[in-house]
């Protein structure tokens, strides 16, 4: 083959294996090391060309898991999130290492050496296209090996290619090239990389599949998490009576467990909406038609090979297309994602709330200072930083969902550089779940502060008293209750004296004289012990 401009390939060996490469010199340097254990890892999808995809596990996540390891091993990490540019690869850089592998540079790349490999693979299979007749299972290997071992320092050699190229996913076809000049069989049908795609075919599968097992593997099982949290401080909290409030006003009692079950019940019902989003890919060329495609090869039915192709993947085939997918799907994932976090804040911020009226108690933490001058401080700062960081999160997702159905005619560049921050508005989104996670761990409830609250607004029964006096007739029974304790001090004693003065069944007066701000809770309590019966977490927060 000739080699790629300005390339310099390998001397050819007859290895069988991709590692027996060493066309570029490792780089060294702050990122550097690429300590590769070796055993072989499943990939993260079907390594043959066509079939169906398995849904992920475990196992065949052990790429991400290699890549943290990896990540871990290289040197002067710390001086690294000093100089970064973004808090989530600095600050909290500890947070976000469970994205790393999907929505780094290093993961968009290892997708699209996948996606062209696979291709290669696919064409394999085709019988019209005999130039590129079936590899043997020698080959196979050592295709599927680039994927399986492909590593940081592989992704570096990828980016010296791109400094000459100024393409990046041209750099992944002559990576690839390179890698594959050992191995004669794959060499003789190089030129087959990349064969009839434009770089969206290859960038589009990529971000569908990061999106896919990246939200599946970390952004809903924290999501989850925070589910099950709400849930277990709604059945543990379920008959701690509480005062509400509207318009910061006091108002009918609650319990602190069923509020905390209106937020489990809400975020989870959110989650059942990211099952109906299908994860849609494009494979039909420069515009959508599969013009070069046919011209080469007329005889082949283009669109049923490429819908096998994605869906090969796991992922939902788009027919109607131009350059590019029109990542409709995209804005569609994202907005759910905004609507979670929009809950998720208003949570962050009612617990605010009821800390700052003393309503729950924040477990001290050995060692953490709450404040620079003042020593007694403990602050709520989990959920003010979950707060914080939703609100950077909806507004990045947001402006990814609104630019991305956008462009122009056949095509523009605009979403390019907007697809690279797919990670930015997670990683936000997950930071933020963390925190409130810490948040939730940190609190228990002051029993005495919630009773003492009740004790002081005898005035909430006005609400049941005039609801009783409707039904035994009693003429305005609302105004009645509005004169004796709108804006005036409210007693047990006052109230049991205007209820002594209704002319009532002497039943009903008894149990009106027994009911108490504490137990004027109504269902309350029941509702909140059956949240986890509600509550369904197993249809829900999945992408198939």
């Amino acid at each position: 083959m000739s080699a790629p401009p300005l390339l310099k390939p390998p001397a050819t060996a007859a290895a069988a294996s991709p590692r027996s490469v060493a066309s570029v010199p490792r780089a060294t340097g702050l990122r550097s090391a690429c300590a590769r254990p070796t055993r072989r890892l499943q990939c993260s999808v079907s390594t043959t060309g066509g079939g169906a995809s398995s849904e992920m596990s475990d196992d065949n996540q052990g790429w991400a898991k290699r890549s943290l390891e990896e990540l871990g091993s290289l040197p002067d990490n710390d001086t690294y999130c000093l100089m970064a540019l973004s808090p989530l690869d600095g600050r909290y850089d500890r947070f976000m290492k469970d994205l790393l592998p999907f929505f780094s540079e290093f993961g968009l790349i290892r997708y699209r050496v996948l996606i062209e490999v696979k291709w290669l693979l696919k064409l394999s299979q085709i019988p019209e296209i005999t130039e590129v007749p079936p590899f043997s299972e020698e080959a196979q290997l050592f295709l599927n090996g680039i994927i399986q071992d492909f590593c940081i320092d592989d992704a570096k050699e990828v980016k010296k290619i791109e400094k000459i190229t100024n393409h990046d996913v041209k750099a992944v076809e002559y990576f690839l090239k390179q890698r594959c000049s050992s191995n004669p069989e794959i060499a003789k049908v190089s030129e087959f990389f990349h064969f009839g795609c434009t770089s969206e075919d290859i960038n589009n599968l990529s971000h569908a599949l990061a999106l896919k097992e990246g939200v599946n593997g970390v952004m809903f099982p924290t999501m989850i998490e925070i589910c099950k949290a709400l849930c277990s401080l709604a059945t543990q909290n379920s008959s701690y009576p509480m005062l509400s409030r509207t318009h910061g006003q006091p108002a009918s009692p609650t319990t602190v467990g069923k509020e905390m079950a209106n937020f489990a019940f809400r975020l989870s019902d959110i989650g059942k909406s990211f099952s109906e989003v299908k994860i849609l890919g494009k494979f039909a060329g420069a515009v959508g038609n599969y013009n070069a495609h046919v011209v080469a090869y007329p005889e082949v039915d283009w669109p049923k090979v490429a819908e096998e192709f994605v869906r090969s993947l796991g992922l939902q085939f788009n027919p109607y297309v131009t350059q590019i997918e029109p990542h409709d799907y995209i804005s569609k994932l994202f907005n759910l994602f905004v609507q979670f976090n929009n809950v998720l804040s208003d949570f962050d911020r009612d617990m605010w709330s009821y800390i700052s009226l003393g309503y729950f108690k924040q477990i001290p933490k050995a060692g953490e200072v709450g404040s620079s001058t003042m020593p007694h401080k403990i602050n709520p700062i989990d959920f003010e930083n979950s707060e914080g960081n939703l609100g950077l999160a909806n507004g990045t997702l947001c402006a990814i969902s609104m630019k991305l159905p956008i462009s122009r005619l056949q095509r523009d560049l605009t979403d390019s550089t907007v697809l690279r921050n797919l990670g930015v508005g997670l990683g936000h989104s997950l930071l933020a779940y963390k925190a409130t996670l810490r948040g939730i761990s940190k609190i228990q409830v002051n029993e005495s502060r919630l009773a003492e609250d009740l004790e002081q607004t005898w005035e909430v029964l006005a609400e049941p008293i005039q609801t009783v006096m409707r039904r035994y007739g009693i003429p305005e029974p609302y105004e009645k209750l509005k004169e004796l304790t709108r804006g005036q001090a409210v007693t047990k004693d006052s109230m049991q004296q205007f209820i002594d003065g209704l002319d009532i069944p002497e039943e009903v007066r008894s149990e009106l004289s027994k009911l108490t701000p504490h137990s004027y809770t109504g269902l309350a309590e029941n509702l909140a012990k059956d949240i986890e019966k509600v509550v369904d977490l197993e249809s829900g927060f999945k992408i198939k």
